[in-house]
């Protein structure tokens, strides 16, 4: 049984949904080893998340942003947790809908992934500045 666990520090990125599926291949060291196993994510912070979706069409990562966007608008009048800017509050929400962990299965050294899927830091500040991610994996060689 092999066990890997490591940071990966994502540079600040503007709001948005970003694919990183190759940070998170070349991120983890030793994942390589791992015939068969598990790796699990968890992004240390509160106002982003973590997805898999579409990894291919730009278009659907913009529609994700256009319905976040509607779906829990900034300057609302019943937020009451304002201090850290209109879109403090609103990040936490959308943070809370799509979570801060992801849970993959590893074959043969990669995510096993299926062939649209990629793995998505979801940005929810204007300005959210350095992300970092908790990555274990582990499993057999």
């Amino acid at each position: 049984m092999i066990w890997i666990q490591g940071r990966i520090t994502l540079p600040p990125r503007q709001r948005g949904f970003h694919l990183f599926t190759r940070e998170v291949i070349d991120g983890v060291q030793g994942l390589e080893r791992i015939r068969v196993g598990i790796l699990h994510l968890l992004i240390q912070h509160t106002s982003a998340a973590l997805t898999i979706n579409e990894n291919a069409s730009p278009e659907v990562r913009r529609d994700f942003e256009s319905w976040f966007a509607n779906a829990v608008p900034e300057h609302a009048p019943f937020w009451t947790h304002t201090l850290e800017g209109p879109d403090d509050m609103p990040a936490h929400i959308k943070s809370a809908l799509l979570g801060s962990t992801l849970t993959l299965p590893v074959a043969d050294g990669r995510p096993a992934l299926g062939t649209w899927q990629g793995i998505y830091l979801c940005e929810f500040r204007e300005h959210g500045g350095p992300r970092s991610i908790v990555a274990t994996a582990w499993g057999e060689a």
